[in-house]
């Protein structure tokens, strides 16, 4: 384990959209801060690779299958199954699972990939929220970290289905900071920019021009995001309610 592997120790994390990418380095990393992390997704078998390679570097993480898409009865058990294993409140919600969009013309979006969108990067947080925060604000504490984007910050054509979606995950997380925060749970985003994965390497052409304006020139890793995520987590990050961290190597800045 880590040397900050005390950091979160004590906390249940619960990781949406955690079998794969950016969500299973979210878990790893709350795992080696200390956490117990329960891993989500649909795909049972890569869930139990995640929590296999969680438990190998001496970690604690459980599985916890749900379709996030499938609508709130969905959502609700999986509430509840998290609150059942924790044995009480989730301490972490990171709500990750997103559906990932390909750049497309407004008009020739479908209308049913406009539902199936907001379905899973809009309904699916919003009603996991509901779920589990007011436990936390019962308890006195707590900590939601939404997963944001660029694309919620920045207009960009042909990526309004999107931008809209992340955009609405950034002003729910301001509205629970207010709702949630004077009971003691806090609320925050991380907006990230393109980052390297093997499933985004594809995209990495797609985005180099704007890469070469940036700052940093490059994309971010995945352990860059997670890592912002655990100091959003920890009690380093105690006074911080509402806001949204750019982890895009200033391409938003600029």
């Amino acid at each position: 384990m880590s040397p900050n592997s005390t950091r979160l120790a004590g906390r249940t994390a619960l990781i949406t959209g955690s079998t794969a990418g950016l969500g299973a380095g979210i878990a790893t990393a709350l795992a080696e801060a200390g956490a117990t992390v329960l891993v989500n997704g649909r795909d049972r078998k890569r869930g139990a690779d995640v929590v296999q390679r969680i438990e190998s570097a001496g970690g604690r993480a459980a599985f916890l299958g749900a379709d996030l898409g499938a609508g709130g009865a969905e959502v609700t058990r999986l509430a509840a199954e998290a609150t059942a294993t924790a044995g009480g409140p989730i301490d972490i919600l990171v709500n990750n699972a997103a559906m990932i969009l390909m750049p497309s013309p407004t008009a020739e979006v479908p209308e049913e990939q406009i539902r199936d969108a907001f379905a899973i990067n809009v309904f699916a947080p919003f009603l996991l929220t509901g779920a589990l925060a007011p436990a936390m604000a019962q308890r006195g504490s707590g900590v939601i970290i939404n997963v944001g984007s660029i694309s919620g910050l920045i207009g960009s054509a042909n990526s309004a289905l999107y931008s809209a979606t992340k955009a609405t995950v950034h002003s729910l997380s301001k509205s629970w900071a207010d709702e949630y925060g004077p009971s003691g749970v806090r609320v925050n985003t991380v907006a990230p920019g393109p980052i390297r994965t093997e499933r985004n390497a594809e995209f990495e052409e797609h985005v180099a021009p704007v890469l070469a304006r940036i700052p940093s020139r490059r994309m971010s890793t995945v352990a860059e995001v997670a890592a912002a995520v655990v100091f959003l987590a920890s009690d380093d990050a105690a006074n911080i309610h509402g806001a949204t961290l750019s982890i895009d190597g200033g391409w938003s800045a600029v």
